[in-house]
């Protein structure tokens, strides 16, 4: 296979291209899930977040939430990477961000608003390494289901040293200092961004965030609860209430 990072060629139009390559699906089969677990598995005891167990597999209860989209991408067959997406809103309030965070995110549930709460992004260690694209185009699919659910926010719940990537790709911003997470060996800070008011300029900085309506429904159309969404009585224009805190404020 002739590899998508060409000399000579701008990195967006790599990304652009890198679609062409990459099958992405809902993971819905126990072979494709187990893979899933496995590469989270050697993802996270690779980085040290996880301690190492015989099984081998990393799961936990969120996986088998009722708004729960678990996806993988595929080179050629092969799992590239995988990332787990909750859909929060008045209906399935509960995400695996809540219990860590709740008091900056219960209050945006009950005004009605509705959460894209991403986790478990994990690649292939060999496959990430010949194409550098590949973290990209996981993310994406993030901004995806943004756009499918309509949702007002999108988090990213994210160690300190990942933050540089999500602010200035998608202009996420940290709302709080890392806080310990249950499971994990490394504290995590929350990060969002409001999805309405940066939308149109995120698509423009970044092309290959671009989605087709068919692309989007094969991801999450199938089975999928949309949650009813009104508007806010507040417009979210200060995500999470404003609740910001410098670049600073998130080390250690």
């Amino acid at each position: 296979m002739v590899a998508v990072a060409e000399a000579g060629r701008g990195f967006s139009e790599r990304l652009v291209d890198f679609q062409d390559i990459l099958d992405c699906r809902r993971l819905v089969t126990g072979r494709d899930l187990e893979t899933a677990y496995r590469l989270r598995y050697d993802a996270y005891v690779r980085e040290g977040a996880i301690s190492r167990n015989f099984t081998k597999r990393f799961a936990d209860s969120y996986d088998e939430s009722p708004n729960v989209w678990i996806l993988g991408t595929f080179i050629d067959g092969e799992m590239a990477s995988s990332i787990r997406i909750h859909v929060l809103s008045p209906e399935h309030p509960e995400g695996p961000g809540m219990p860590v965070f709740s008091d900056l995110l219960r209050p945006e549930i009950e005004r009605g608003l509705t959460i894209i709460d991403p986790t478990r992004f994990v690649a292939n260690e060999t496959l990430a390494r010949r194409y550098p694209e590949l973290p990209y185009a996981t993310v994406r699919l993030c901004f995806l289901a943004s756009e499918f659910f309509e949702a007002d926010i999108a988090l990213a719940t994210v160690r300190a040293e990942h933050q540089a990537f999500y602010r200035r790709v998608f202009g996420f911003k940290a709302l709080c200092p890392p806080r310990e997470y249950p499971s994990l060996a490394k504290p995590i800070s929350l990060m969002a961004i409001h999805c309405p008011t940066f939308r149109g300029s995120v698509l423009e900085r970044n092309p290959f965030l671009h989605s087709s309506a068919a692309e989007r429904s094969k991801l999450f159309g199938a089975e999928s609860t949309l949650p009813t969404h009104a508007p806010p009585m507040q417009p979210a224009l200060n995500v999470l209430g404003g609740r910001g805190v410098s670049p600073e404020q998130t080390a250690g």
